[in-house]
């Protein structure tokens, strides 16, 4: 009886410890994504900013999904992008391990802009780049439990 007291405690220690790498590591993404997000400089457009224009909507615009993609616009601003990555990080389950997570920017100039269109901000885009650093954040997180 006591081996199999011994192994279930095992098993809810390494699940537990799957948990906080998933959930480090999305959060590590999602602040990544957070800070290469351009924010609009209307000093830098080619064209005059509509009037009340205030920069911060494709920042405001990342959101987490859980075994499924979000869908639509968020109509806010958030320019330095803290209180979206507050939101995802609220948002990742206490039981993460198992799940698919999404981070998703609806917006219709998304794509423009991952693809180089904001030549002086995010000219080789945004969650490409972070793709490529998702070992890293996996061995940061892994390093965090040792």
């Amino acid at each position: 009886m006591s081996f199999e007291l011994d192994i279930n405690a095992f098993c809810e220690k390494v699940k537990g410890n799957a948990d906080k790498v998933v959930r480090a590591t999305v959060i590590s993404m999602a602040r990544s994504i957070m800070e290469r997000s351009p924010v609009g400089n209307p000093s830098l457009w080619m064209h005059p900013a509509p009037p009340g224009y205030v920069g911060g909507t494709f920042r405001a615009n990342w959101q987490l999904g859980v075994n499924e993609a979000p869908k639509g616009e968020i109509q806010e601003t958030d320019a330095g992008g803290e209180r979206t990555l507050r939101k995802i990080t609220t948002g990742i389950p206490k039981e993460a391990a198992g799940n698919i997570f999404y981070l998703v920017n609806n917006l219709p100039y998304a794509w423009p802009i991952e693809n180089g269109h904001s030549t002086k901000q995010a000219p080789k885009g945004v969650v490409g780049l972070t793709v490529t650093e998702f070992r890293t954040y996996i061995e940061q997180a892994l390093a965090e439990l040792r």
